[in-house]
C-alpha cells in the first residue's frame, strides 16, 4: 500500500513538472464583433431600445393608455422608497426587558462570530445578581460592519437584532462618530416600540430630504 502511495506521488510530481498548455479562449471572436465599432453601435441600440420604449410607455400613461404594460421605473429616493422585507437587515439595536435594562448579558458570542471583528464589549456583573453580567461597553464600528446578521444568528438570549428597518446612513465626518455606543442600540429599541418602523424609518431620512 505505501509503495502504491508513493507511485501516486511520483506521478503527480511528474503532471505538475510537465509545461502548462496553453489556454484557449472559450469563444472566439469572430470578424464582426474583432471590428469592434459595430458591438458598441449593437450596445447602443438595446440601451436607446430600452430608454425609448420606457419613456413611450411612461408617456402613454399619462394619458390614460397602455395601462396593461410595465415599464422600468426609478425610485425617487428618499421621497420614494422600495418596501423592505421582513428579512432586510438595517441598523442594530440592543432589546431590552420589560424593566428597561437591557437583555444582553454579556457572553462575547456576538463579537467572536463577527468576520468583521466590529463588536467591543466589556463585561460587568450586577451587584445583587453574581451569576448574570451585562456589558459595561457595547459598541458596534459601523464602518467595519458588514451586516451579515452573524451576531443576531450567534445570540442565545435574542438580545441583538437588525429589524429596526432603517439602512446605515452618514452619521458624521469622523470615524468615532460612526461607532454605535450601548446607549444608542438601547434607545433604538426604545424608539422602535413608540414609533414604529414607518415612524423610525421617517426620523432617519428626513435629514436628507432637505438636502
Amino acid at each position: 500500500m505505501r509503495g502504491a502511495l508513493l507511485q501516486q506521488l511520483g506521478q503527480g510530481r511528474r503532471k505538475s513538472s510537465e509545461e502548462p498548455k496553453s489556454m484557449k479562449r472559450i469563444e472566439e471572436m469572430n470578424l464582426w464583433e474583432r471590428l469592434y465599432f459595430p458591438e458598441i453601435f449593437r450596445g447602443l441600440c438595446v440601451t436607446g431600445y430600452r430608454f425609448w420604449r420606457n419613456l413611450g410607455i411612461h408617456s402613454l400613461q399619462l394619458f390614460g393608455l397602455a395601462r396593461n404594460a410595465e415599464a422600468s421605473v426609478t425610485v425617487q429616493y428618499p421621497e420614494q422608497r422600495a418596501p423592505y422585507p421582513d428579512t432586510f437587515r438595517g441598523r442594530h439595536r440592543l432589546t431590552l426587558k420589560d424593566d428597561g435594562v437591557v437583555q444582553c448579558t454579556a457572553c462575547f458570542l456576538c463579537s467572536t462570530a463577527c468576520p468583521a471583528e466590529c463588536i467591543y464589549i466589556e463585561a460587568g456583573e450586577y451587584p445583587d445578581k453574581p451569576v448574570e453580567k451585562f456589558p459595561i461597553r457595547y459598541e458596534i464600528d459601523t464602518l467595519r460592519c458588514i451586516y451579515c446578521g452573524f451576531c443576531v444568528e450567534a445570540c442565545p438570549c435574542d438580545a441583538i437584532r437588525m429589524d429596526s428597518g432603517t439602512h446605515p446612513g452618514n452619521l458624521g465626518f469622523g470615524r468615532k462618530e460612526f461607532v454605535e455606543t450601548k446607549e444608542v442600540l438601547m434607545k433604538r429599541s426604545k424608539d422602535l416600540a413608540e414609533k414604529g418602523k414607518e415612524g423610525l424609518y421617517e426620523e432617519y431620512v428626513k435629514p436628507y430630504r432637505h438636502v
